[in-house]
């Protein structure tokens, strides 16, 4: 087993999780659409996971849809009692596989109960609203009556604590304002650091936040200077955008998600990895554009 507690512990609404958590998106099919190409595959992937002492699982009811809850359910319900799990609600998959936004208080509702019914669960610990203005990334607009709709499910007590998925920092004060914000889910890695202010900012209100895209997404992260770290170190290029992740800020949390137990266990052996300061620094030159590409 790896002993993934060396990356530490970072508290999330009022539980403890370790900062080496698992992202599911990539166990349903291509495109995040349809059930994934072998199930059994994807459900020791799962129970892996938990094995190594990964208790932090994001996830959503958006994704398959409905594939990856299901599968987690399969894997580990009942589950064990330190396991928190994070869905998002916000958007809908249409029939061609399309992402399309869902945060009417109707919409809402019906997705918290999706998210019920698949995991097996009678609350949702932590649940993010993604905001989904524009296709492309983060775009400024109200979130007041999404925001208010899903406070209102929390008080129904459907939900323990509310996060926000995809948001600029004006709509992080916004949501502030409205309801005890427990975690910021944002694209954010070595080469995108849009968030860094937010980060910082966050981490001072004792806030996680939990980049996805950690490696890069659909189009993993390329650098000479990354790859040349890696090689020093004797560590996968993977490897060293995770540990570069951890040491950036101790309110981050990892999700890396793969559908391969063996990549998974790469993932989690970053907890072992330790990068020298003269390193981040090299690293921190790739977010600005001063590194080699």
């Amino acid at each position: 087993m790896i002993d993934i507690s060396k990356a530490g512990t970072f508290t999330l609404g009022d539980r403890i999780v370790k900062r080496l958590g698992y992202g599911a998106m990539q166990l349903a099919g291509p495109g995040v659409f349809g059930p994934p190409t072998d199930r059994d595959d994807a459900i020791a992937v799962l129970r892996e996971a938990v094995a190594n002492g990964v208790n932090h699982i994001d996830t959503s009811d958006f994704y398959g849809p409905h594939i990856t809850n299901q599968l987690i359910r399969e894997a580990l319900h009942p589950y064990p009692t330190d396991l928190v799990i994070v869905s998002k609600i916000g958007a809908r998959r249409g029939e061609d596989g399309s992402w399309n936004p869902a945060f009417s208080a109707e919409n809402l509702a019906s997705a918290v109960h999706d998210n019920l019914r698949n995991l097996g669960l009678d609350v949702l610990e932590v649940i993010n609203l993604r905001i989904m203005f524009d296709a492309h990334g983060p775009a400024e607009g109200s979130i007041e009556a999404p925001l208010t709709a899903l406070a209102d499910l929390r008080r129904q007590g459907l939900v323990r604590h509310i996060g926000l998925s995809n948001v600029t920092p004006k709509q992080v004060v916004e949501g502030r304002a409205i309801a005890d914000i427990v975690c910021v889910q944002n694209q954010y890695n070595l080469a995108h650091r849009d968030d860094d202010a937010l980060i910082d900012d966050l981490a001072a209100s004792g806030i996680a936040y939990v980049p996805f895209f950690p490696l890069g997404g659909f189009t993993p992260l390329q650098s000479t200077a990354l790859s040349d770290v890696a090689r020093g170190l004797g560590a996968t290029p993977m490897q060293v955008a995770l540990a570069w992740l951890l040491q950036r800020a101790p309110n981050i949390l990892l999700i890396p998600g793969t559908s391969s137990v063996e990549h998974l266990r790469e993932n989690l052996a970053t907890a072992d990895l330790e990068l020298p300061s003269d390193t981040m620094t090299v690293l921190d030159q790739i977010g600005t554009g001063t590194a080699p590409a």
